[in-house]
């Protein structure tokens, strides 16, 4: 026999405690609630992440992030009935919410509406690092924790810097590539910032503070062979066998890896160390993790079992996909999945893609499962739809506007609405750098040099890009009062581009008609 010192996900190192630390890079004003007329009442509460190591190796504390759907979310559950907590506090039912709207998909047990009718515990969702954003379908997760928080559960964001080494087989149909060190290390800590500026906004004074947590700070050090004595023990072959996951692999041309079969212990870990160290009583997740919860959930009662203490009854509960309504995953473009990160996905194209992609057999839906508004607004708003009044689209403009208030502040949703307008056929909309900077992408481009530009007449600049094939079709157009600089019509077949007309001295947005456009950008 020989002393192993192997760390279980492959030789991670050991991370070291450190202070706690501020955000960088992120000032005060910067994370200041926008919740108009509500900042006295919202407060400033912090997130916090429990002592112990995040991704930067420190425990980190935030203020809330801006734009505010507190108030919102508490007038959808204002009207439903409330009993109390031990400590008098008021107690919604957070299993008849989700269920109403559409959120529940399984419960392990209906145990747990009655215990969340009379007593509040913290609650997790776990996040992989598989890219440096979480995109439109995690958002399901965020807003489930945040609705838990809502009713007076404390929420746990799980950080897999641990098992995303390993890589969950759910819903795929060969193995995840392997990522370098460096490069999970940066998705997590992308992940992370996003999630904390996410669900500090469910930090009012009235409401528990989120919880940031990261798997690798138990498992990065933890040796393979205390791992296999003190969980794989307990683990029953069959039913890793059994679980969908699994077998679907398992009959597919690839096959499954030991390192992915085992994922579901390592997650059902997490649930136990959850437990033990931080009280957690639920996990969720989307309706393909069930396997993984459920392995957790029968960890527990095993370990507990064998240490000779009757454990706590813990619960796994599941939501929905997010699907349209013919049955396919809803949420990607043709350019890749819908990102939550405005450094990969502007707020402008996350709005553009729910107002022009949602149908109107979906959007009911997905304003109950992707927004807080109250169930009897969006009843209201279902009713008008079928009304000759109704005007077409009104239900989308309203889902991408809550959505994009919610992931990206109201900062992001004024740009946003501020690109929409400018790229409106006919818009006489006054534009800047910022603006159009957000539809670059979604309008034709061209770079010209200066001098092609500026005092060239306007009609040289059209052809020279592409607008228009030649000077005869350009001054047509101009004639017939189809042209627009920067959105300011143009009356004369003369007319010049000037130093002033170039926004911040590089950017130029010409129109010929209403709908053909062009950015130029000059070098």
């Amino acid at each position: 026999m020989f002393k192993t010192s192997v760390a279980l996900m492959h030789g991670i190192a050991r991370w070291q405690h450190s202070a706690t630390v501020r955000l960088p890079g992120v000032t005060q004003s910067s994370l200041q609630s926008n919740c108009v007329d509500h900042t006295a009442a919202c407060g400033t509460r912090k997130a916090i992440i429990l002592p112990g190591r995040s991704i930067f190796g420190k425990s980190r504390v935030i203020s809330p992030a801006s734009g505010c759907s507190h108030h919102v979310a508490a007038a959808a559950v204002s009207n439903l009935e409330v009993t109390k907590d031990s400590t008098g506090k008021p107690v919604h039912n957070i299993v008849k919410i989700l269920r109403d709207r559409g959120l529940l998909q399984e419960v392990s047990s209906p145990d747990l509406e009655k215990l969340a009718t009379h007593t509040t515990f913290p609650v997790y969702c776990g996040f992989d690092p598989t890219a440096d954003s979480l995109h439109l379908g995690n958002l399901l997760g965020i807003v489930v924790l945040r609705w838990f928080a809502i009713c007076g559960h404390t929420p746990v964001a799980l950080l897999g810097g641990a098992t995303g080494r390993v890589g969950d087989p759910s819903g795929k149909s060969a193995e995840r590539p392997i990522l370098s060190e460096e490069h999970i290390e940066h998705n997590v800590q992308s992940i992370q910032t996003l999630l904390e500026r996410l669900l500090a906004q469910s930090s009012h004074n009235d409401m528990p503070t989120p919880i940031f947590l990261n798997n690798l700070d138990w498992f990065g050090a933890m040796p393979l062979l205390t791992f296999l004595r003190q969980v794989g023990k307990y683990a029953r072959v069959g039913s890793m066998l059994a679980k969908d996951s699994v077998r679907s692999r398992m009959d597919s041309e690839s096959g499954i890896s030991y390192t992915e079969f085992t994922y579901q212990l390592l997650q059902g870990y997490d649930f136990v160390h959850l437990q033990r160290e931080h009280g957690c009583r639920v996990q969720i997740g989307g309706s393909d993790q069930w396997g993984n919860i459920t392995a957790g959930t029968d960890l527990i009662r095993r370990l507990g079992s064998q240490d000779g203490r009757e454990p706590p009854q813990c619960f796994g509960l599941t939501f929905p996909l997010l699907t349209s309504s013919d049955g396919k995953k809803w949420g990607k473009s043709e350019g890749g999945a819908l990102w939550l990160s405005a450094e990969k996905l502007s707020p402008f194209k996350l709005y553009q893609y729910l107002l022009k992609n949602t149908t109107d057999q979906d959007v009911i839906r997905y304003l109950k499962v992707l927004t807080f508004l109250p169930l009897d607004k969006i009843d209201a708003l279902q009713t008008d739809m079928q009304q000759q009044t109704y005007r077409p689209n009104t239900a989308q403009r309203l889902l991408a506007e809550e959505v994009i208030r919610f992931v990206h502040g109201e900062e992001g949703l004024s740009a946003a609405l501020s690109a929409t307008e400018a790229l409106r056929p006919g818009a006489a909309t006054a534009l800047d750098a910022a603006t159009l900077e957000a539809i670059a992408g979604d309008v034709p481009s061209a770079a010209l040099d200066r001098d092609q530009v500026v005092d060239q007449l306007l009609v040289q600049v059209m052809v020279a890009t592409g607008l228009q094939p030649n000077k005869s079709a350009s001054k047509r157009m101009i004639k017939g009062g189809g042209v627009q600089v920067n959105n300011a019509r143009i009356s004369s077949e003369e007319h010049r581009v000037t130093r002033e007309d170039l926004i911040e001295g590089r950017l130029l947005l010409l129109a010929a008609g209403k709908k053909n456009k062009m950015l130029v950008t000059v070098t």
